[in-house]
């Protein structure tokens, strides 16, 4: 495909772009230049793109630009995170499983799939930012900790309510996920509570390799993670493992550890079930103050964030061998 031209105009090129281009045309003042944008995210590709029209118009007889973009298909894999009932921190485990996936070294982004209640903004420090769209494709928006996000919470304002029937909730998840993800691995969706149509059309449209299911230690959260899991097992999706959050309250003053909650709950669950244990998170105030201040445990090395790190490390482990 290269003209007699091309190799001129390429050679002509900044290294980094002219790396990029596979084939390259001169014909009747036009510039037609294919640019390989594997590994590039969206934002990077529009950049390339650019930087190639405004390099190839300023050499003598181009007067049009044609890119073609080509990229290796990513094999990204969806990480659902589930809970039978609200109140247990699914969306917390989310972001913080995200966050340290993302510090592990993984490509990974974040879909807050909890339509009528998105916290995914408060917590990964994306409040007030609204996605951009490119060829009908929603662009996710870059959290400061390493990862792509995309929320209803970023979409619509703040305090307005979201009185959505279920297809065009479904319908909205569907954006959300089909969004442009350039070279993300892996995709956490973080699931709003209980069994119903987005949950439903998750599983039938866009087909998790796996489910983490959250709960606290207490019998009733228990009883509905416990159907969580059943949706999942019957719609063919595996569970990775089971986390209890909300595992032990240590009192910051006197340092006595306590269990409103109860202990050790999911665990019997999980191995009455034969499913994994992935781990416990204990309940402190750190992980609610930084949660409300928009920095996930995560992001560091404290006690809390190291809770959070090991759980990801054995997903990981998981999708490394399923």
């Amino acid at each position: 495909m290269t003209g007699s031209n091309g190799d001129d105009l390429k050679a002509a090129l900044p290294p980094a772009l002219a790396a990029r281009v596979s084939a390259l045309r001169l014909a009747d003042g036009v510039a037609t230049v294919v640019a390989d944008v594997s590994g590039l995210d969206a934002i990077e590709r529009e950049r390339t793109e650019a930087a190639l029209r405004e390099a190839l118009l300023a050499r003598e007889g181009v007067s049009e630009v044609r890119v073609a973009m080509t990229a290796d298909k990513v094999q990204r894999r969806i990480i659902a995170v589930g809970s039978g009932k609200g109140g247990v921190g699914k969306s917390t485990l989310s972001a913080n499983l995200a966050v340290a996936m993302a510090r592990m070294g993984r490509k990974v982004g974040l879909v807050d799939a909890d339509i009528y209640g998105p916290s995914q903004p408060r917590l990964l420090q994306t409040e007030g930012i609204k996605p951009r769209a490119q060829d009908s494709k929603l662009i996710p928006i870059q959290s400061p900790f390493g990862l792509g996000v995309l929320s209803m919470g970023n979409l619509v304002e703040g305090d307005r309510a979201i009185a959505w029937r279920g297809p065009m909730a479904s319908g909205a998840l569907g954006q959300l996920i089909d969004a442009d993800w350039g070279d993300t691995e892996i995709l956490v969706v973080d699931l709003p509570p209980g069994t119903g149509d987005v949950q439903l059309t998750m599983l039938q449209r866009h087909k998790p390799a796996g489910a983490v299911i959250v709960s606290t230690p207490q019998d009733l959260a228990l009883i509905d993670a416990t159907r969580a899991m059943q949706l999942f097992n019957q719609a063919g999706v595996p569970v990775i493992g089971m986390v209890e959050n909300m595992a032990g309250y240590m009192c910051p003053h006197c340092g006595e550890v306590s269990d409103p909650f109860g202990s050790g709950g999911a665990e019997a669950e999980a191995a009455r079930l034969g499913e994994s244990f992935l781990g416990r998170v204990p309940l402190t105030i750190k992980i609610r103050q930084d949660s409300d201040a928009g920095q996930p445990p995560a992001a560091g090395d404290s006690p809390e964030g190291q809770a959070f790190a090991a759980i990801a490390k054995r997903v990981l482990t998981w999708l490394d061998n399923s």
